[in-house]
């Protein structure tokens, strides 16, 4: 495995972290406070306890996210990272919310926030590999 990807895969796994402490821990906090929502949510003391398996999922997707673009990179640019993260954010974002939807009681707004938010990461994580990667030098010479 080559240095762009463990140079990727650090950068998703950071974003990543980031960008769900702004998200459920400032955002979504009074959403996530709601009576129909915590009816069907871990108590926070018990989530506590479980978060190192979200490191280890970030770990794994981020490692992963990295992978899969490394072997399709064509050196496009920016764009090549967004129309890859459009993809995969598709591939995440709707189950994970709309299958959320469907399984537990929760409101619609939850879900649609959601899905939203996950498809803005996963954009922001597909431009972040793309600048690891960079643009091959016959897409640079022709900008």
């Amino acid at each position: 495995m080559n240095k762009k990807l463990w140079i990727g895969t650090i950068a998703v796994f950071i974003t990543m972290g980031v960008l769900s402490f702004v998200i459920h821990g400032l955002l979504l906090a009074s959403t996530y406070q709601m009576p129909e929502v915590m009816s069907f949510m871990r108590p926070k003391a018990e989530m506590d306890g479980m978060m190192w398996i979200f490191y280890v999922v970030n770990a794994v997707v981020s490692l992963f996210f990295t992978l899969i673009f490394s072997k399709g990179y064509e050196g496009k640019g920016i764009g090549e990272g967004l129309r890859y993260g459009f993809y995969v954010g598709c591939l995440m974002a709707t189950p994970m919310a709309y299958a959320s939807y469907a399984m537990y009681p929760m409101p619609y707004s939850l879900a649609l926030t959601w899905f939203i938010c996950g498809m803005i990461e996963y954009l922001i994580y597909g431009a972040i590999v793309a600048m690891v990667y960079g643009s091959s030098k016959k897409e640079a010479a022709a900008a």
